[in-house]
């Protein structure tokens, strides 16, 4: 009985380890995706290019805490294609996001994401809008 029971554990522990890994690794990919995509729509609304990159930072920030994962760890990048925000021009967001391992406590000096995971988003900004 002892060994079925040490056997278990063995065995068990790491694929559940494994099931809470790749969970966080999803969770940190829709965050990406969600963040990158609401920020692009988000800017392609605003009145001028500094309220759109406040604004579209803000909704990826959003974006990102909602999915649990704390501002410290996103990365948001905005660029325009030609002049920010005259019509016909894109604007494109990329969110990169640092993923950490789950129940790894967080130290000082130690890395502990376990991968990053990246998106991006492109809007056009409406011709005769």
């Amino acid at each position: 009985m002892l060994e079925f029971t040490f056997l278990g554990l063995i065995l068990l522990v790491p694929v559940v380890y494994l099931i809470l890994s790749a969970g966080q690794l999803q969770g940190g990919s829709f965050a990406a995706v969600g963040a990158a995509d609401h920020a692009a729509k988000v800017f392609v609304e605003a009145d001028t290019p500094e309220q759109g990159q406040a604004r579209a930072r803000l909704a990826a920030l959003v974006a990102v805490e909602n999915f649990g994962f704390s501002p410290e760890q996103a990365q948001i990048e905005m660029s325009c294609d030609g002049v920010c925000l005259s019509p016909g021009s894109t604007v494109t967001v990329e969110v990169r996001l640092a993923v950490p391992l789950p129940l790894i406590p967080i130290m000082p000096g130690v890395n502990d994401s376990a991968v990053m995971v990246d998106s991006s988003a492109t809007q056009s900004v409406e011709r005769f809008g």
